[in-house]
């Protein structure tokens, strides 16, 4: 067993997991997961650049971090950066911060290199699953960008495109500063065709309706999990690998994009930090089963983030 520690900072959260690895059996034993709201990605869309009180937040959660790491005692660790960073113009800021706090440099990782992580992360827990067919498509529906992976045991396919929870909120249903409450037709019927759009590109590298299971990652999904399921309190254990059907996404998007701000902060699973934003991430996720005709998402607590463990352990067919 190898202690690891993996942070994954993308454009909304910045997340940590301690555990010990066991590269030979594909034993992950986790020790510590946590996840905070930094929305380092604040802005990076409309000025290109990480904005101070962004970079703040998230080098406060990485020394929070760093005293977790020390006390655990991880003999590695690896920090991935994802899309608001490779977006930045003033990433290296950001880097020296990083660096500065943790001792690591973060790695700016491309797109196709998040959608490696993803699928491991997703799918190494899944061989022997006789109720699950493949291939899989794993969705890990992110803040700023979202990641198509089409695999049976290896990655057959993958392509990161710009839609994520944050960019569509940010890019239309913000108006005057403010998160429109709700939204107007026209603002959602704009961010559905820039969905569409997304996944046309999408889909000219990935085979999408080639997959037979859907796997559906990251914070918006697991709250749309979290509401089906009608939790008092977000459960992990209840969300890892529940299922959720088309119906049910269709009917929770079509809620959420017609709420007020204080009817989504009311709900008992919602964490604060995804009020404004799930919304839009509902609606990527119900694009996706709409085009690729899904029936249910099996929804995953391991994503990326279990993926770039992997990867510091050294286990066969990671980066």
């Amino acid at each position: 067993m190898i202690r690891v520690a993996a942070i994954d900072c993308g454009t909304n959260s910045i997340r940590l997991l301690v555990a010990d690895a066991d590269p030979e059996t594909g034993e992950l034993v986790e020790l510590d997961r946590r996840m905070t709201i930094v929305r380092l990605g604040q802005g990076v869309d409309r000025t290109g650049r990480l904005a101070p009180e962004a970079l703040q937040r998230t080098f406060a959660a990485c020394r929070e971090y760093a005293v977790a790491i020390k006390e655990l005692g991880a003999e590695r660790l690896r920090f991935v950066a994802t899309s608001a960073s490779r977006d930045a113009e003033n990433r290296d800021e950001f880097v020296r911060g990083v660096l500065d706090i943790l001792g690591v440099e973060p790695e700016v990782i491309t797109g196709d290199q998040e959608a490696e992580f993803s699928f491991t992360g997703a799918t190494k827990e899944l061989k022997g699953r006789t109720d699950l067919t493949r291939p899989y498509l794993v969705v890990d529906i992110g803040g700023g960008s979202t990641e198509f992976v089409v695999g049976e045991e290896h990655v057959r396919a993958a392509r990161s495109v710009d839609v994520g929870c944050v960019r569509m909120t940010e890019r239309h249903l913000v108006v005057d500063g403010k998160v429109t409450d709700p939204p107007a037709a026209e603002q959602i019927a704009a961010m559905r065709a820039d969905i569409e759009a997304a996944l046309d590109l999408a889909e000219e590298t990935v085979p999408l309706r080639e997959a037979h299971t859907l796997v559906g990652l990251a914070g918006s999904v697991t709250t749309v999990s979290a509401i089906a399921q009608e939790l008092p309190a977000y459960d992990s254990a209840a969300i890892h690998h529940s299922r959720v059907s088309h119906d049910q996404v269709r009917e929770i998007t079509e809620w959420l994009l017609h709420s007020t701000h204080a009817e989504r902060a009311a709900i008992a699973s919602m964490h604060p930090g995804r009020v404004d934003v799930i919304a839009a991430g509902a609606l990527v996720l119900l694009s996706i089963m709409e085009r690729i005709g899904a029936r249910e998402v099996v929804v995953s607590e391991h994503d990326i983030l279990d993926g770039i463990a992997w990867s510091v352990a050294g286990a066969p067919g990671t980066l």
